[in-house]
């Protein structure tokens, strides 16, 4: 009776942790990546690429699948646009920048957030300071912050880069 009883529980563990683990995502919003998440959806406090928060259609040079985005930039990073809301030729970026496109999936959905977020001394950190995050609306992770921006960096060093930004470059 007592091996009957130990598999009828057996069984129903393993129906238990099998729907649970089904029900999940692929990747749990946990850490950095749900730092950098919580971060991106604040959005008082920020100023818009070119004073506008109109959407820009992507641009050619875009590595991004979304056709829309919306560049915005925290107090801090805010000091290095000029007055017309565009980046400095010579901007680097201070330690607390903030930096968040929002990519979205036609005129009225944001699909994802590619976040930059300069913090030195933070353990995801690259060797220029930039915690990267790259998280979708629903909050799945894109592309982990503990890459350090690995499928980023090419794209975002490219010619007339400023400090990773690209905005000038493609959006005159």
């Amino acid at each position: 009776m007592k091996i009957k009883i130990n598999i009828i529980r057996f069984v129903l563990l393993s129906i238990s942790l099998s729907t649970l683990y089904s029900c999940t995502k692929d990747q749990i919003l946990i850490g950095t990546d749900k730092e950098l998440y919580d971060m991106s959806i604040e959005t008082t406090g920020f100023t818009w690429f070119q004073n506008s928060s109109n959407l820009l259609e992507k641009s050619s040079g875009s590595g991004h699948p979304q056709p829309y985005l919306k560049t915005r930039y925290n107090e801090i990073a805010a000091s290095q646009l000029d007055s017309s809301g565009r980046i400095l030729s010579d901007a680097n970026f201070p330690d607390g920048s903030l930096i968040v496109k929002e990519l979205y999936d036609n005129t009225s959905d944001i699909g994802r957030y590619a976040i930059l977020y300069k913090k030195a001394d933070h353990e995801d950190a690259d060797a220029n300071g930039w915690v990267w995050g790259y998280v979708d609306n629903d909050e799945n992770i894109a592309a982990p912050a503990s890459t350090k921006g690995a499928s980023c960096i090419s794209c975002h060093s490219q010619s007339e880069s400023i400090d990773y930004m690209l905005m000038n470059k493609f959006y005159p």
